[in-house]
Formats: C-alpha cells, structure tokens, sequence
C-alpha cells in the first residue's frame, strides 16, 4: 500500500519515524515472510513492490518514489509476515516507523487518523481499478492498462506524444502484467508498428493514449486512482 504526504497532518508521521534505512539499488527493503512490524516512507529512490508465484515468476504490483508510505501491515492486530517483497529499483533511503508507535499515534490524534484512513481507501480504489482492467481485459487490458497508468505517474508531455519517464525493460514491464516477456514484445511490436509508441532513450514514448484508452474501454478514472504508485 501507499500515499504520498499529500496533506499537512500526514507529515505528523514523519515526527515518529524510528530510523532510516539505506538502500543499494537491488537491495531489499523486506521480503516475503520477514515479520511486518512497521511502515516506511520514501526519503529518495524507487522501490517495487512485487511478489514471486509458485511457478517462480516475479509479479510487479507497484512503484513507490519520494514521498510515498508503504504500509503493508494490519493495524491493531498482531504482526504477521509479509506476503509481498520490496525492492529498491534504485539507490534508495527509506524511514521507518514502528507499528505499535504508529497505532498510538493515530489513536491519540484524530486527524492524523482520519488523513491515514483517507490514504488507505484511495490504495484499496487504486487496485480494484487494476484487477478490474486485468480480469475485463485479458491479456490487452493488462498491458494497456499498465502504459496508461505509468503515464499518469511518470508521463512527460513532449512533442508527439507523452514520455514514459522511467526506464524498464520488457521483462519488468511484463512483471507489472503477470505475462511472460515473449507476449509482451509481441504486444509492443505491434504496437510499434501501429505507430501507437515508440522507443526514446530506452523509454517508452506513447503517440496514441487516447487510442489506449479506447481499447481498453477506459472508464475514464480520476488521476489519483489510475496510476502504478
């Protein structure tokens, strides 16, 4: 889960951070099993959120940059294990707040509480509207839905289309799909071809949203819900 310090009483949180965390690109925030004892916020850097399937495949579920909380915990509740990694995508630092004090917090302010459950409820909209778009739309709607969200969260306005600003490669994009690689390059090729996008500096440069969007029978979300942080 995530929200960015949006509002003047989540930055109550960052008084109660624990310590700071360094981070190598590659380097693990948490992984799977790890004991879930409290949230971090994003000081710099990128971390993915992902998980890895029976089969042994890596499933991307979110991007988180500055500015960001991951809190995959349950509140008020006895710590469980992660079910989900974290991974720093590029040299990070990451603060932590404990979960006992992070409970305290929010029961002896209100407000603070109120803005933390504001942020929740946006994380649970944001992903419904991801498995909608994947169980609607195959295949297609995985990778269309993908493309239209990182350009609402990294998308650069240019001449010709909007720039996906953040570098991936095609495996990791079919991560975010629940693909194979090999599907995803067809699916981009044809793309291509259709001079739907096309490749900048290693980047993907989107020509043709709309025509995403269309495909993907878009139902037109708010920009705080469509989006892969």
């Amino acid at each position: 889960m995530n929200g960015k310090v949006e509002s003047a009483n989540l930055e109550g949180l960052l008084a109660i951070v624990h310590h700071d965390i360094e981070l190598k690109k590659d380097a693990y925030l948490f992984q799977e099993g790890d004991l879930a004892d409290g949230i971090y916020y994003i000081r710099s850097g990128k971390i993915r959120i992902g998980k890895v399937s029976p089969d042994g495949r890596e499933i991307a579920f979110q991007i988180f940059s500055e500015g960001d909380f991951i809190y995959e915990i349950s509140l008020y509740a006895d710590s469980s294990p992660y079910t989900v990694h974290a991974r720093a995508i590029e040299d990070s630092v990451c603060a932590k707040i404990k979960k006992d004090v992070l409970e305290e917090n929010l029961l002896l302010k209100p407000s603070l509480n109120v803005e933390f459950m504001k942020m929740m409820s946006l994380h649970h909209k944001k992903m419904q509207s991801k498995f909608r778009d994947l169980i609607l739309h195959g295949k297609k709607g995985a990778l269309y839905s993908t493309l239209i969200r990182l350009t609402n969260s990294y998308g650069v306005e240019q001449e010709g289309g909007i720039l996906i600003d953040l570098s991936l490669t095609n495996q990791e994009l079919a991560n975010f799909c629940g693909m194979s690689r090999e599907v995803v390059n067809r699916m981009l090729s044809t793309l291509k071809k259709d001079s739907k996008l096309s490749m900048q500096d290693g980047k993907i440069l989107v020509h043709d949203l709309e025509y995403l969007r269309e495909e993907n029978h878009c139902e037109i979300c708010p920009i705080e819900i469509c989006k892969i942080d």
